[in-house]
């Protein structure tokens, strides 16, 4: 399977120059996915460098680079910490996240993340996962649903949103993608239905992967990986997962609680080395667009 069209990683030459690869040092890319990063970063490494790259999506294995440089690790980005001890890592010099979703997944009917195409409503990017996205709205009530949708989804009305769906759940499973559809087309605004579609679609997809607690418990991680000077760089695709990793650069915590010393001065781990999220140029955006809403920050240890 050719990395290109698994999937295309967005600013890529950015992300390289902000890392600031040094070619004996020891990187992580934490979701490998088509392995474009990975094979941008090994280019920039010296013989005695090494790239340890994690997916949990069995799919991606089937990119797994060639090179005595390089491992991969089947495994969920939060327990980065917990393979690093296993291989003899002791630390990494950078770490990089791209938290986009694959062009393979959307582009993967059967895996159920699109609207575009009838298919179980599965949404498990490993899919051993016990739980699918049809298993959370068989289970869930009108209140949770409204939650999940108003934490992660942007809807003018998630309640109507939740309201539409247990309805439809009461005379039929909602277990495919059209089923979902068609149980929520009632409860959003016509001209805005792919936009909508696109946002509770998201919102299922985060609470099916539990992508929030991933995202937080590997920002913790990386923080105890990284060696002092380390760096760390994190691709976002929306405002949710964005704001946390703003606000855990800046402060050293999710909730972006800035501790300060005696005598006032921030007690922050880190120093930010893009001050403002780093965007794509709109020649990247016409050549790639699904790249237009990515925002990469990076920060260093100190």
């Amino acid at each position: 399977m050719a990395e290109t069209t698994y999937h295309i990683p967005a600013l890529l030459a950015e992300t390289l120059n902000l890392l600031d690869i040094k070619p004996h040092g020891t990187y992580i890319d934490a979701t490998f996915g088509g392995g474009g990063h990975s094979r941008a970063i090994i280019a920039q490494l010296g013989s005695d460098g090494h790239l340890f790259s994690f997916d949990r999506d069995s799919d991606a294995a089937r990119n797994s680079i060639d090179d005595p440089r390089f491992t991969f690790v089947l495994s969920n980005f939060r327990f980065i910490e917990n393979f690093m001890r296993f291989h003899k890592a002791d630390a990494a010099d950078g770490i990089l996240a791209d938290l986009g979703v694959s062009f393979h997944h959307f582009d993967s009917p059967e895996r159920g993340f699109s609207f575009r195409a009838d298919a179980p409503l599965d949404m498990r990017m490993n899919r051993l996962a016990p739980r699918t996205a049809a298993d959370i709205i068989a289970e869930s009530d009108e209140q949770t649903l409204k939650d999940i949708f108003r934490r992660y989804a942007d809807l003018r009305q998630p309640g109507n949103v939740a309201k539409a769906i247990v309805k439809a759940k009461g005379m039929a499973p909602v277990d495919t993608t059209f089923r979902l559809v068609e149980a929520v087309r009632p409860a959003i605004d016509p001209r805005q239905e792919k936009k909508e579609l696109a946002q509770i679609f998201q919102a299922l997809r985060i609470e099916t992967n539990d992508e929030m607690a991933d995202l937080r418990l590997f920002l913790q991680a990386a923080q105890r990986v990284l060696r002092p000077g380390g760096r760390l760089a994190v691709l976002t695709y929306h405002s949710i997962e964005d704001r946390m990793v703003k606000n855990f650069m800046k402060t050293g915590n999710i909730e972006g609680k800035e501790e300060k010393d005696f005598f006032g001065n921030s007690n922050t781990p880190w120093k930010l080395i893009t001050r403002r999220p780093v965007e794509p140029s709109e020649e990247e955006i016409e050549r790639n667009p699904r790249a237009r809403s990515a925002k990469l920050r990076v920060a260093e240890l100190k």
